[in-house]
């Protein structure tokens, strides 16, 4: 395979090392985006460590699951507990799928079930979001802009929780985009703002992919987003190309639901590069190191789809 490895510039002093397995592939498939323009194009991204940064101030960022802090601590320790429990068997590579995807709905099932018996308020999710220490990938506002201004649909898949990433959207860019949309667990809150319920399909880290597209559907629909063709079932089903963001091998089964002609994926490899680097060259099309801004999937995206259009 023709590797080849460029390094651009960032803010005009900085370089981030950029890996294209084969070059000759991804201008072909740039081409044939181009040719069918942005009414046939969506972008698919995962939100943890690939919308938002891996190290924040020196210090590594925390997910939007993993910064909420209920009010009563104990309700924190006791998910504490969980996820030393349960994280372990997520990675392990014994464990037959079937019987893992059980354990996972138990554990999601469970830290649910511990959020709602604590006491989960609205206000504490606001807190705990003003106070995290998570932070956008230079650049993803542009990007967003960029799409927001051609009507072509952002799909943020995560098995976290969407009020939270919604949260940290407003918080943190301080803005939202008509078409960006949020694939996660819902939560439902009363009129005094606790926590009562979680709707729709439990999300969890091993079915995030599963017929997602379906699930943008339905949301969209339970959220009564009629008026917006931009992410309705049908229209998302005829934009046949897609531009993937993940930083993880598992994101690239994002697409899975979709029936895609032109697909380029983009990686970010944020750590442990010696021995991922030759995974992710293979399955992404591009691969950013070490934590690098979106600039460059900003500039794809122009490339793709120039102003002028």
């Amino acid at each position: 395979m023709n590797q080849a490895k460029t390094e651009t510039m960032v803010n005009g002093h900085s370089s981030k090392l950029v890996v294209v397995d084969d070059p000759k592939l991804l201008q072909q498939k740039k081409a044939a985006i181009r040719l069918m323009g942005p009414s046939k194009f969506q972008v698919i991204a995962d939100f943890d460590n690939t919308l938002t940064r891996f190290w924040v101030d020196g210090c590594r960022g925390q997910s939007s699951h993993g910064l909420l802090q209920q009010e009563n601590p104990v309700y924190n320790a006791k998910r504490d507990e969980l996820f030393n429990y349960y994280h372990p068997i997520e990675f392990d590579p014994q464990l037959p799928i079937d019987e893992k995807t059980k354990l996972m709905e138990e554990w999601w099932g469970k830290t649910h079930g511990l959020l709602i018996e604590g006491g989960l308020t609205y206000d504490a999710i606001r807190n705990s979001v003003s106070s995290a220490l998570i932070a956008f990938r230079e650049g993803v506002v542009e990007l967003f802009e960029y799409l927001e201004e051609r009507d072509i649909p952002v799909l943020i898949f995560s098995a976290g929780l969407a009020d939270i990433i919604e949260e940290v959207l407003r918080q943190k860019l301080h803005r939202t985009f008509k078409n960006v949309k949020i694939v996660s667990n819902r939560m439902k809150f009363d009129q005094n703002g606790n926590l009562v319920s979680f709707t729709g399909k439990l999300i969890h880290s091993l079915n995030k992919n599963e017929h997602a597209l379906d699930m943008a559907a339905s949301l969209h629909e339970e959220l009564g987003e009629t008026d917006d063709q931009i992410i309705d079932s049908a229209s998302l089903k005829k934009r046949t190309n897609v531009l993937l963001l993940g930083d993880h091998m598992g994101d690239l089964r994002m697409s899975d639901g979709l029936n895609y002609e032109t697909r380029i994926s983009v990686g970010f490899l944020n750590h442990n590069i010696e021995n991922s680097l030759d995974n992710y060259r293979k399955g992404y099309d591009i691969v950013y190191l070490d934590d690098a801004p979106m600039s460059g999937v900003v500039k794809l995206v122009s490339e793709l789809f120039p102003a002028s259009d």
